[in-house]
């Protein structure tokens, strides 16, 4: 009686510690990267700026305000895209090495 109870806390808490580890973590670690992401686009704003790609700079309707404004626009859209994919390259790399974690110390531990 003791024995079977002692295996099945063991392999529960076994359970417990992966569904927190993977479950519970992606879901934290989503929405703490949800909001660093939304913390960039405050300041990179790469939405309005698409949106506005083909509007003139500061209303100078002008030929060259309007081929400035697109210049301008689309550096800082060009920008913004490297930062977000860096930003989120190094984020997925940082989350893979945590979901490779356990697997490593098992593996260390039993080599």
């Amino acid at each position: 009686m003791f024995f079977t109870y002692i295996i099945s806390r063991f392999f529960y808490r076994i359970f417990d510690f992966l569904r927190h580890w993977y479950i519970k973590s992606a879901s934290m670690y989503s929405d703490f990267m949800i909001g660093v992401l939304r913390a960039m686009d405050r300041t990179l704003a790469w939405k309005i700026t698409a949106q506005n790609i083909f509007e003139p700079l500061y209303g100078d309707y002008s030929v060259v305000g309007r081929v400035m404004g697109f210049l301008f626009r689309s550096a800082r859209l060009i920008v913004a895209s490297v930062v977000y994919a860096v930003v989120f390259a190094v984020a997925l790399a940082a989350y893979l090495a945590w979901l490779a974690f356990p697997a490593y110390l098992v593996f260390k531990t039993v080599s």
